[in-house]
């Protein structure tokens, strides 16, 4: 498929109204052309509208979509069906153009309901990250020729030249640059390099490696914006960011750990990815200064590899994830992923591993913890998973977004609150006073 149609953005764009516009024409075309049983097809839209409000909120109850719906997908959905219906009924009945009309309203009213409800949720924003493939231009990778120095002083050493870039630049890791997957089937990972690292002589920079949710894609968007806006706060300082793929699939959780089933995982981002970054990324050899960080599902994998490989990751940036890998289906990741071993499966919580690791194993690491207040399913647990990295001795911080969902507008306001915080500990920003 085109590169462009796939990486075409769906949310921080016109195509929602426009599709949402034509519909609505659509709809009026259908009801006045000509005005013949007019009541009788805004009932059927209006009954098919409530119905489909209805089911939702009833298949909500029942927890089948993993937590409360965005309020916004509810009503896209029920205006969707209702607006399909009623243009089902325009191609049922004559004039030929009420039945144009009609098929116009079905297309838009489909398509309209399909944007909505993903804009609701707000995390996908091309259809790539959709359809979990990757649509980015093939990433050139700049000489490792960074600059030397301390990298706990680099916001007060670094001076950006004036032909630095204002914005960062994200790439797919494909092809020659593709990190090696080994025992693992990855799709390919994406590459941030902010403004700072897209100068001449640039600064060795943090490494962050972010992964996204289930299901989901090794999609940048939502991180490279907040990078962005970050950099442009901190002349053009930030993280050199890799997004890998934790899934190898929208609809498969390998619960971030080795398994026969599903592949090395754990080894594919512990150490394949590592020695890959430090082979070919200007970033700061020193572990200290490289974070493990994700969202949702790839929350639960930070937390975990956070807790399990401190020798590896400084730092950990949990933005809403499970409170442990396969939360919401224990039985069949028990029985897939740990071969019916539940001991084994117990042993691999977050909080478990903290609470073994010796005294001092977290010293001088932060752990942020990040939620929605409206989360009900996903809140509980990082709450749980911050009181025990605070315990185990994680320097840990919290945000709690007011009124928010496990949503992309949590995402968003999760990752504007946590690069800052984190900054500090990455030589990015003065410590906090």
């Amino acid at each position: 498929m085109n590169r462009f149609l796939l990486s075409f953005e769906l949310i921080d764009s016109p195509v929602l109204a426009i599709c949402a516009a034509i519909a609505a024409l659509g709809v009026i075309a259908v009801l006045v052309l000509p005005r013949r049983r007019l009541l009788v097809s805004a009932a059927i839209a209006g009954a098919a509208g409530v119905a489909m409000f209805v089911v939702t909120k009833i298949l909500e109850s029942m927890d089948t979509f993993q937590g409360p719906l965005p309020e916004g997908a509810v009503w896209w959905a029920s205006g969707a069906v209702a607006a399909i219906a009623l243009g089902v009924f325009g191609i049922c009945r004559a004039p030929w153009l009420r039945r144009v009309a009609g098929v116009v309203t079905v297309l838009a009213a489909l398509l309209a309901g399909g944007l909505g409800v993903n804009a609701s949720y707000g995390v996908t924003h091309n259809l790539a990250a959709i359809l979990g493939v990757q649509a980015l231009d093939p990433a050139t990778l700049p000489a490792q020729d960074a600059a030397t120095g301390d990298p706990a002083t680099l916001y007060q050493t670094w001076t950006p030249p004036a032909d630095m870039p204002a914005k960062g630049s994200v790439s797919a890791l494909t092809g020659a640059t593709k990190i090696p997957t080994g025992q693992y089937a990855a799709r390919d990972a994406s590459l941030y390099l902010p403004p700072a690292a897209l100068v001449a002589n640039p600064p060795a920079l943090p490494l962050l490696v972010f992964m996204m949710g289930q299901p989901g894609s090794p999609d940048p968007t939502a991180l490279a914006k907040a990078l962005d806006a970050f950099a442009a706060a901190n002349n053009g300082l930030a993280p050199i960011a890799v997004v890998v793929d934790q899934l190898t699939a929208p609809d498969r959780d390998p619960a971030c750990v080795d398994s026969a089933k599903f592949g090395a995982v754990s080894t594919y981002i512990n150490q394949l990815v590592p020695q890959w970054a430090e082979k070919n990324l200007n970033i700061v050899t020193d572990h200290r200064y490289w974070t493990i960080g994700g969202f949702s599902n790839g929350g639960s994998c930070a937390a975990l590899y956070g807790s399990q490989h401190p020798d590896v990751w400084g730092q950990m940036l949990d933005v809403m994830g499970n409170e442990f890998p396969g939360s919401e289906h224990v039985g069949q990741t028990v029985s897939d992923v740990y071969n019916g071993n539940a001991a084994a499966f117990q042993a691999a919580k977050p909080s478990v591993i903290m609470a073994a690791a010796a005294p001092g194993t977290y010293t001088d690491h932060t752990a942020i913890f990040t939620w929605g207040s409206a989360d009900t399913v996903f809140g509980p647990g990082q709450l749980a998973n911050s009181q025990a990295a605070k315990a185990a001795g994680f320097t840990t911080l919290t945000f709690v977004v007011e009124g928010g969902g496990h949503t992309g507008e949590t995402l968003d306001a999760s990752l504007a609150w946590a690069l800052p915080a984190l900054a500090p500990a990455l030589g990015l920003a003065a410590p906090a006073s």
